[in-house]
């Protein structure tokens, strides 16, 4: 068992750490009561086909056959073997999941999955995604960087800013060459688009640099102290990178997708409690150019043509839709389950109190037929068929008709995969009781408390 992690600092204190960040990765996998577990880091979420299939292949073969979508859109092992480390490094290598061994760790980049099919978004930052990646792996240096570190590009439509990047980068609508803002440490400076990429690098190295001179062992930009904030302008300068500091940005901020059609040339699921079976994996690569696993425990389709070989969205996406569905898929905002979360929970961590995913289904309904609402996903304001899927970053707020807050459970106070933003509380207190946003709240008590509260305006809310 890794050591216990030291408890967080009290409010204004500076976080020292006296050793290096224990994150799990595809090469370092981390023991657990279920097995070994595993967390491969992909860029924007990104899979191409066969990718799919090799993870889904080794999740049959050397897991418990499911594919766990992180909160930052990675994809986690279960159930792993003692042995089995060399042959998934062998499976992940041979599909080129694992451009740069030593920075696999580090290859933490959050995306607007939606960029480029849409509409919504000013610039396709699925391209920055990649150019990131290509550009932190063939810096040595870049793997000194924490497994925690985040990098969150967002095509202007506000998906992302809310996820709390140590570096973000976000696509500036009015620019004449497509720009980006980069935000970072509570600073904000405009670049070029085509600098984009080395820009975010850049910054990086700066909370290095920074993290170094402070001595207290940062693994995150929030965490170093007053008076050590990166210096960006410094950065950019060294790397010949042109910028204008802005003052006081207004960062855009908006929902996740909805489960559905996304333009004529994707569409949007949602894994049920953030997982995926092999079946289900394979069936979202079967015909598609690219599968994008998302921060709120989804995957974006995307295909060159309309599903069925038409340019005519409605006859081409509600077929594959339903398919989907009934491979067990959330396909549709109004489904109780859209914005339902849960730890791992009992058998597979020793510090859970409960099965909290076990509780969570039994408190969820099946999906509802048209104009239907049930389980987690009903309360008295929600407009049948209207309701919005939920997670991290959105912007629903209690009370408005057809927005509900995410829910998540957790088997312990570390609250792990939790949302950002305002959401629902469900904590595992033991003996078969939980805390619903702090009140005490008996297991069988559970769905009525949590659509309540999910509707009421005294939500948890986390920012970092």
């Amino acid at each position: 068992m890794p050591p216990t992690p030291p408890p967080a600092p009290e409010p204004g204190e500076t976080r020292v750490r006296d050793r290096g960040d224990a994150c799990p990765g595809a090469l370092r996998l981390h023991p657990a009561d279920d097995g070994r577990l595993a967390r491969l880091r992909l860029p924007a979420g990104r899979l191409t086909p066969r990718q799919a299939g090799v993870l889904a292949d080794a999740a049959e073969r050397l897991g418990d056959g499911r594919i766990s979508v992180t909160s930052r859109g990675n994809a986690e092992l279960r159930g792993l073997g003692e042995g089995c480390g060399t042959e998934l490094a062998a499976l992940l290598a041979g599909a080129g999941l694992l451009p740069s061994p030593r920075h696999e760790r580090i290859r933490n980049i959050v995306a607007s999955p939606a960029a480029g099919l849409d509409g919504l978004g000013t610039a396709d930052v699925q391209l920055w995604a990649r150019e990131l990646d290509a550009l932190l792996c063939a810096e040595p240096w870049t793997a000194a960087l924490s497994g925690r570190f985040l990098f969150a590009l967002d095509d202007g439509r506000g998906d992302m800013t809310g996820l709390g990047a140590d570096v973000t980068l976000v696509a500036v609508p009015d620019a004449p060459d497509r720009g980006a803002l980069l935000w970072s440490g509570g600073r904000a400076l405009r670049v070029g688009g085509t600098d984009a990429a080395r820009a975010a690098v850049a910054a990086a190295g700066a909370f290095l640099a920074a993290a170094r001179a402070a001595g207290t062992g940062a693994w995150r930009v929030a965490e170093l102290p007053p008076g050590h904030a990166p210096d960006l302008a410094g950065a950019l300068a060294r790397a010949g990178i042109p910028a204008e500091p802005v003052p006081a940005p207004a960062l855009p901020h908006g929902a996740p997708p909805a489960p559905g059609p996304l333009g004529e040339r994707g569409l949007y699921v949602l894994a049920p409690l953030g997982r995926l079976t092999a079946a289900q994996l394979r069936a979202l690569a079967d015909g598609a150019d690219e599968v994008r696993l998302t921060p709120w425990r989804g995957a974006v389709v995307v295909t060159g043509q309309a599903a069925d070989g038409t340019t005519d969205r409605a006859a081409g996406r509600l077929p594959v839709l339903a398919g989907l569905a009934g491979l067990g898929l959330i396909t549709r905002p109004d489904s109780p389950w859209a914005g339902v979360t849960a730890c791992t929970g009992r058998p597979g961590c020793a510090k859970s109190l409960a099965d909290v995913r076990g509780d969570a289904t039994a408190g969820t309904a099946p999906e509802p037929g048209p104009g239907e609402t049930s389980g987690f996903g009903s309360g008295p304001d929600e407009a049948p068929g209207t309701g919005e899927a939920s997670g991290p970053g959105d912007e629903a707020r209690a009370g408005s008709p057809g927005r509900l807050l995410p829910v998540h459970f957790s088997g312990c106070e570390r609250r792990c995969g939790h949302p950002r933003g305002e959401w629902v509380d469900v904590l595992a207190t033991g003996d078969g009781a939980y805390r619903v946003n702090g009140a005490p709240t008996p297991r069988t008590s559970l769905p009525g408390a949590v659509a309540t509260a999910r509707t009421t305006t005294t939500p948890t809310t986390t920012t970092r």
